[in-house]
């Protein structure tokens, strides 16, 4: 029973993570589109070196915002914290006593969809410097770039 249990909660994590990834870019998509700044979405980029390249080394998805400098700083400082909301139905879970040790797969997959709802450090540079982000698209000559890859 412990050994089914085991690899049962293993699956749900992983799925967990894997379909958090992708929500986690998504809410960043959600809320630019809200704020009206344009944006490109990218799923599994850079990936030609074989699985174990594709599961660790790149992300999953990756959203580029193109902003033209025009938009408060604030509209990309709430898109790059936003998948913080993710962790809100886990929380609900939790409270109504869902989430809880007696059952480890739902504890799993709850772990690995609170993983993906904390903003990463990328996240948290733009949230703190989305005005120089803006200034940088203000000025033609510079060229962004994405960190991403």
């Amino acid at each position: 029973m412990i050994g089914s249990n085991l690899g049962s909660a293993g699956c749900a994590l992983a799925l967990a993570l894997m379909v958090g990834l992708v929500a986690h870019e998504w809410t960043h998509a959600a809320v630019l589109r809200l704020t009206g700044i344009d944006y490109t979405v990218s799923y599994l980029p850079g990936r030609s070196d074989g699985l174990v390249a594709l599961v660790t080394t790149h992300p999953w998805a990756a959203v580029f915002p193109q902003p033209s400098g025009d938009e408060p700083a604030w509209s990309l400082r709430i898109a790059a914290l936003a998948p913080a909301v993710l962790a809100v139905p886990v929380f609900g879970l939790g409270l109504a006593g869902y989430v809880t040790t007696e059952t480890p797969v739902v504890a799993a997959a709850a772990i690995g969809w609170l993983a993906c709802a904390l903003p990463s450090p990328q996240d948290f540079s733009v949230a703190f410097y989305a005005d120089r982000l803006l200034e940088r698209s203000r000025d033609p000559n510079t060229a962004t770039t994405s960190r991403a890859d």
